[in-house]
């Protein structure tokens, strides 16, 4: 840009602040778009940055969620578990004499019970695969399947007939509806099948509570969870205080407390430290490249910032021009590399990961790369403040 140019503008910049702000805002974007190979090395080092830190977030949220699904699609207003419970898991067996002082607790619509056991299906041609078998009540449904893909839950009603996972048909030994099969020692038919429902452990699979029982080998008064759903207008707070003194040697949790719960048992003991470091590796990588990229144009241009100095423009017109080009650079790069994320997590997206990026994700990626961009100029911010515009003269 040459100074006829610029004094040009300034010119017109003179007719007010708004004026003078579109004029220097022209200026920082043609600076901007001049150097064509920093453009591009500076927008990728802001997509290299959303990128890595959006897909491990989206695989961090899929993995959390793969183990919170259970509780999320249960139907179930509030669980009662075995003291310490953690996780919706196969554990620790209680009596069904909790089951039956849940249903005479006033407030309470249903209340049901849920097995949850590991065991295992034989294949045809040798060996077995591990599953987590969930037997759950027909009548209330509560934690039963969902996502099916095929069959139709009135099929758990059927004797020795259970639900199983579309995604491990052939690794179940190439298994299709009405298949005969061995679980657990027992013959069983395969009545449907769901899809995704794989947490960190073997897929789960449905049978009815008799069948459940008789498969894992457990007596008829014991469970593992008691499901419950509460009645219209009761006080939720009221009926979980009551179910504490009626049943002191359980634990009584609300579906959202339980998702909670589980999240922050996953982040503190097994993905917190390994996702966190990775998501913040790229925010660091992106910014280093950033901060380098926007200097090395400083430096390269100082005779240019100079002019600029000599002819008017004050400290302050030159810190928005490296504002808006951090906007500018945080906004394209934000919204390719966003773009990547979608077709990336599409792709990769399968039954035994999902990868979740949710509508706020989205929305705080331009925020955060825009803050990051802005830092990042601050050491080029530094070099042209103290520039001095007699330099053009030497």
């Amino acid at each position: 840009m040459n100074a006829p140019d610029v004094q040009a503008r300034l010119r017109a910049a003179r007719g007010g602040r708004l004026t003078r702000g579109f004029a220097t805002t022209i200026l920082a974007v043609r600076m901007m778009l001049f150097d064509k190979a920093k453009f591009i090395g500076t927008v990728l080092g802001v997509v290299f940055a959303v990128v890595l830190a959006n897909q491990q977030l989206g695989i961090l949220f899929g993995l959390l969620q793969k183990n919170t699904m259970l509780v999320d699609n249960a139907g179930a207003d509030l669980w009662i578990v075995p003291p310490n419970t953690t996780s919706a898991a196969p554990g620790q067996r209680m009596s069904t004499q909790l089951l039956y002082q849940a249903q005479q607790t006033p407030g309470i619509a249903r209340a049901s019970a849920l097995v949850m056991a590991g065991t295992s299906i034989a294949k045809p041609g040798g060996g077995s695969e591990a599953i987590t078998l969930i037997g759950v009540d027909l009548e209330t449904m509560l934690g039963g399947p969902w996502n099916i893909v095929a069959g139709d839950r009135a099929n758990l009603r059927h004797v020795d007939t259970l639900f199983f996972e579309d995604a491990q048909r052939d690794k179940f030994g190439g298994i299709n509806l009405w298949s005969v099969r061995e679980v657990g020692g027992y013959r069983v038919r395969v009545g449907g099948f769901t899809w995704g429902l794989q947490p960190f452990g073997p897929p789960y699979t449905f049978a009815s509570l008799d069948t459940a029982r008789t498969l894992v080998g457990m007596p008829t008064d014991q469970l593992n969870f008691v499901l419950v759903t509460l009645a219209p207008g009761a006080d939720r707070a009221a009926v979980i205080a009551a179910l504490r003194t009626a049943i002191p040697t359980a634990d009584v949790i609300s579906r959202e407390d339980f998702h909670s719960l589980i999240v922050r048992n996953l982040l503190k003991d097994q993905l917190g430290v390994s996702f966190g470091t990775s998501t913040s590796f790229g925010l660091i990588i992106g910014f280093i490249i950033v901060a380098l990229s926007m200097f090395s144009s400083v430096i390269d241009n100082l005779r240019e910032f100079g002019t600029l100095k000599a002819i008017g423009l004050t400290n302050l017109d030159l810190t928005r021009m490296l504002m808006v080009q951090s906007v500018l650079y945080a906004a394209i790069g934000s919204l390719i590399g966003l773009g990547l994320v979608g077709f990336m997590a599409a792709g990769i997206s399968s039954a035994n990961l999902a990868v979740i990026v949710p509508h706020w994700l989205v929305l705080l990626t331009p925020c955060v790369m825009t803050g990051l961009c802005m830092l990042a100029s601050l050491l080029a911010l530094r070099r042209v403040r103290k520039l001095e515009p007699g330099m053009v003269f030497r």
